[in-house]
C-alpha cells in the first residue's frame, strides 16, 4: 500500500481556500465531513512536499476506511516495521506521514503521539468525526497539534472550480455568478458533484448520507433502534432553520408508539454534529446558563444532501439561503468568535460575537420586495443592534444591493451571489 501510493502521486487537483502548511513542526488535523474534501487536500498538501524537492519516497500514505488497514491498538507498528523494511537506510525524521480517516481504528492517537515524539514531526491526519478527533487531541496531542475544517465547497471555491470570474461588474459575468449560485443554492458544494455538473445527484448523495449513517453512527456508537434514528434525523431536518425542541420530538415519538429515551435523543444529535451532518445554532444570551437552556436550530452541512433527504425544503428558497449564509458565515468564524441567533419582540438570523462584544449582525431574507417582509427583517436587526449595542448590520438577499438607513443606522443590503464570495469586512 505504501509503495502503491508512491508509484501513483496524485497530481494536479483543484485548489482549495485551506492553506494547510507542510513544515509547521505540529501535527496536521483536517476535520470534517465526509467526501468534502479532506483526502484531497492531504493530496494537495503532498503536491506541494513534493514540489519543495522532497522525494516520493519520503511520503507514506495511508487511508484507514480501506478494509485491509482494521488495525487495532497493537497492529499500528506494523507501518513503521513497514517503511522500515522498505527503506532501511532513511531516516525516519524526513518522512512525512499522512493518516486519512484516522478515526475509524481505536487507539490511533497513541501510536501519533509516539511516532510526533520519537520519529518525525511531519504528520498530518485526517478525520469525519469532530468530536472523537477533539477529545483524544485534547488529552493525548495537546499542544501538539493544528487544526482545520473542510467543508464542502463554498461558493467562492465552487466559482474557482468552475473558472467563473470575480468580475459582477461585467454583465454576462455577473449573469454567470447569479445563475451558477442558485445551482449552488439548490445542489451544494460537494466537490464531487460539482465536478461532475451534478450528474446523479441525489442517488451519490443518498450513498454519501447511508456511509454516515451505518459506518459513522450505528457502527461506531452502538446504535441499536434505527427507526428512531431515522425519525429524528428527518425530524431535524424538516425544522432546519428553526427553533428545535429535543423535548417536543421526544414527546412525538412517544405519541408515535416509538420507544426510546430522552437521553438517547441529546445523545443521538451531539453524533450528528460530531459527523457534521447538523450544526447547533444557540440563542445569544450574556448568561450562559440561560444561553444552554435555551433551544438551538440546527443547519444542514449542505443544501443539496439536504434536498436529497427530505422534501420539506424543496421550494423554500428562503431556508435554502438562510443554510447557505449559515455555512458561509461558519466558515469565517475562527477561535476568538462564535456564532447565535437573536430572539426578543423579533429575530434577528445570526449575531456574530467575540468574547467581548456583538462585532456583526446578518439578517437574511431571500425577496424584501413585500413591504410586511421588508418590515419584519428591518424590524429584528434594528431590535437586536439596539439591544446589543452593534452598528455593523447586513441584510443579504438574493438580488439587492442597497444601503438602508433608518433610527441613525446604516443597514447594508446585499446580495448573496456577491456577498457569499466575499467576508463580512469586505461587504462594508
Amino acid at each position: 500500500m505504501i509503495v502503491t501510493f508512491q508509484q501513483n502521486l496524485v497530481f494536479g487537483l483543484k485548489e482549495r481556500s485551506v492553506e494547510v502548511p507542510v513544515d509547521s513542526g505540529k501535527i496536521v488535523v483536517l476535520k470534517g465531513v465526509r467526501r468534502s474534501g479532506k483526502s484531497s487536500t492531504l493530496f494537495l498538501t503532498i503536491e506541494k512536499v513534493i514540489k519543495q524537492g522532497v522525494d516520493a519516497r519520503l511520503i507514506v500514505f495511508l487511508n484507514f476506511d480501506d478494509e485491509r488497514l482494521q488495525f487495532s491498538v497493537s497492529d499500528f507498528d506494523v507501518i513503521l516495521q513497514a517503511y522500515r523494511e522498505l527503506y532501511p537506510g532513511i531516516n525516519a525524521a524526513d518522512v512525512y506521514f499522512f493518516f486519512d480517516e484516522i478515526q475509524v481504528s481505536d487507539g490511533w492517537e497513541q501510536f501519533v503521539r509516539r511516532v510526533y515524539d520519537n520519529e518525525s514531526k511531519n504528520i498530518f491526519i485526517s478525520g469525519s468525526n469532530s468530536k472523537l478527533l477533539s477529545s483524544e487531541i485534547a488529552t493525548s496531542l495537546r499542544g501538539r497539534t493544528l487544526q482545520y475544517e473542510i467543508f464542502p465547497l463554498s461558493y467562492g471555491e465552487y466559482c474557482n472550480f468552475l473558472s467563473i470570474g470575480d468580475d459582477r461588474y461585467n454583465t454576462a459575468n455577473k449573469a454567470l455568478l447569479i445563475s451558477r449560485f442558485l445551482n449552488y443554492l439548490n445542489f451544494g458544494g460537494f466537490p464531487e458533484l460539482v465536478l461532475s455538473d451534478f450528474k446523479f445527484t441525489d442517488r451519490i448523495l443518498q450513498e454519501y448520507y447511508h456511509v454516515m449513517l451505518y459506518r459513522d453512527l450505528v457502527e461506531r456508537y452502538e446504535i441499536k433502534n434505527l427507526p428512531a434514528l431515522k425519525y429524528f434525523i428527518r425530524r431535524i431536518l424538516a425544522n432546519l432553520t428553526k427553533s428545535t425542541s429535543i423535548n417536543k420530538i421526544f414527546n412525538e415519538l412517544k405519541s408515535y408508539g416509538i420507544n426510546v429515551g430522552k437521553n438517547s435523543l441529546y445523545e443521538w444529535i451531539d453524533h450528528l454534529e460530531s459527523v457534521y451532518l447538523f450544526f447547533p445554532l444557540p440563542k445569544y444570551d450574556p448568561s450562559i446558563v440561560k444561553e444552554n437552556a435555551s433551544d438551538k436550530k440546527y443547519y444542514c452541512i449542505d443544501n443539496g444532501l439536504h434536498k436529497a433527504l427530505s422534501t420539506s425544503l424543496s421550494n423554500n428558497l428562503g431556508a435554502l439561503l438562510e443554510n447557505t449564509v449559515f455555512l458561509w458565515l461558519r466558515g469565517q468564524i475562527d477561535m476568538n468568535l462564535r456564532l447565535y441567533y437573536f430572539k426578543g419582540k423579533h429575530e434577528c438570523d445570526f449575531v456574530i460575537a467575540s468574547s467581548e462584544k456583538v462585532e456583526y449582525l446578518v439578517q437574511v431574507s431571500y425577496d424584501i420586495s413585500g413591504l410586511g417582509t421588508m418590515k419584519r427583517e428591518i424590524d429584528g436587526i434594528l431590535e437586536a443592534s439596539q439591544r446589543l449595542n452593534c452598528d455593523h448590520l447586513f441584510l443579504i438577499t438574493s438580488e439587492v444591493q442597497e444601503d438602508i438607513e433608518q433610527n441613525g443606522k446604516v443597514i447594508k443590503v446585499r446580495p448573496a451571489w456577491w456577498a457569499c464570495k466575499n467576508t463580512l469586512d469586505q461587504l462594508a
